[in-house]
């Protein structure tokens, strides 16, 4: 386990830059933004205000001020198209990645990446190959169209086992890859992605979400796109960006791939979204204050559990697989009975739940509810009824 490392006042401070700190406190890394116009911010509109949101790996604060400030500007203006910042934006994007602009298509979101990309490639000829658990988006767009999904379970070490995976069916119509893996938080090592990409067949596609990699360590193989290879790569704003619910994300391939993605269409987005990622996009200071601010978050609560000898995946996102020693769904209705919503469960691994990590204060509401319904027994937390049905949804991130 990564010991928990502290901010430095002076980076502390310059946190104005790329967080949106209401106060300088110890939550103040997670504070959200004031809204434009003296609007209150109302979070989750349908939540309760004391509830702890942590189960679908949202960041825990909005966008930074600036973007929230640019966001304005464009929605007083929202009777203009403003089309032409799509593909403008597109290209600097792009250029950020040192690919060409047609290497490089904007989404709403990357769902809609890892939907089109399993409709081109799958097929009842040809199927999926997956790891378990992971994001399974994929996999249910290929069982739509009566592909076979292979899933190949994750080694001991929470690794991908490659070999497995290329054993399972050769010529594959695609592979998909999560770097890091969602629900694990755990990196999938470059070389590993590089021998697959080696060992599959001519014409197989391999897909690699890199949705949380900003929050990691992990090497990105956007390169690699560049260099032709049968690679799709897909990011998104939604994570450390705060963008999730403003919907903005893409895909990189080489032309030929990304047409195969175009056929199922292609967004006119929404002016605010690509402003709002534009601006965020140019702050420099966003990415990295994030990363350390998110980490000495996780490392507290991951000293915690481990204390209280419970078994947590060796992540390095905003969200980890914890074992609950029991069914992990009786426990998330628990923790929702004391205003701690937590994550979801996977078939393959039943006693586990995923757990995202937020603002510090979220986790010592989790830490403080966690072992209160540890202690409750099985039948009685079997017995409840979650308080806020409306908020499950076991295909959510």
């Amino acid at each position: 386990m990564t010991p928990s490392s502290s901010l430095n006042r002076r980076n502390f401070i310059r946190m104005g830059a790329a967080l949106p700190i209401a106060a300088i406190a110890p939550n103040a890394a997670f504070a959200a933004a004031s809204a434009a116009g003296g609007v209150p911010s109302v979070g989750y509109i349908d939540v309760p205000p004391n509830v702890a949101l942590l189960n679908i790996n949202e960041f825990p604060s909005g966008p930074t001020p600036a973007a929230v400030d640019m966001m304005h500007k464009m929605a007083v203006n929202g009777n203009r198209y403003y089309m032409n910042e799509t593909k403008k934006f597109g290209a600097e994007l792009a250029a950020s990645h040192d690919l060409k602009p047609d290497y490089l298509t904007i989404y709403a979101g990357s769902s809609e990446v890892l939907h089109f990309t399993a409709l081109a490639f799958t097929s009842p000829t040809k199927s999926l190959v997956t790891a378990d658990p992971t994001f399974e988006q994929t996999w249910r767009v290929a069982e739509s169209q009566g592909a076979t999904v292979h899933k190949i379970p994750l080694k001991a070490d929470y690794s991908y086992d490659m070999k497995a995976m290329v054993a399972a069916d050769p010529n594959a119509g695609l592979y998909y890859v999560c770097n890091p893996n969602n629900p694990t938080g755990v990196p999938v090592k470059r070389a590993d992605i590089e021998w697959l990409l080696a060992n599959k067949a001519p014409g197989s596609v391999v897909l690699v979400d890199e949705a949380y990699i900003h929050f990691s360590d992990a090497e990105s193989v956007i390169d690699l796109v560049a260099k032709d290879k049968d690679l799709i790569v897909s990011r998104t704003f939604s994570k450390i960006y705060s963008m999730g619910g403003l919907r903005f994300g893409y895909a990189m391939a080489r032309p030929d791939l990304a047409e195969k993605l175009h056929h199922y269409g292609v967004n006119s987005m929404a002016t605010t979204a690509v402003q709002c990622a534009k601006v965020q996009l140019a702050d420099k200071q966003l990415i990295p204050l994030r990363k350390q601010a998110m980490r000495d978050t996780r490392d507290k609560t991951f000293d915690f559990l481990a204390k209280n000898n419970y078994t947590f995946t060796p992540s390095q996102t905003n969200h980890f697989m914890l074992d609950m020693k029991r069914p992990g769904g009786p426990v998330a209705t628990g923790l929702a009975h004391h205003n701690v919503m937590i994550g979801r469960v996977w078939a393959v691994w039943p006693n586990y739940a995923r757990v995202t990590v937020g603002s510090p204060s979220d986790m010592q509401s989790f830490q403080t509810a966690f072992l209160e319904v540890m202690q409750t027994p099985t039948d009685k937390l079997n017995a409840l009824y979650h308080p806020y049905p409306h908020l499950l949804n076991t295909h959510a991130c």
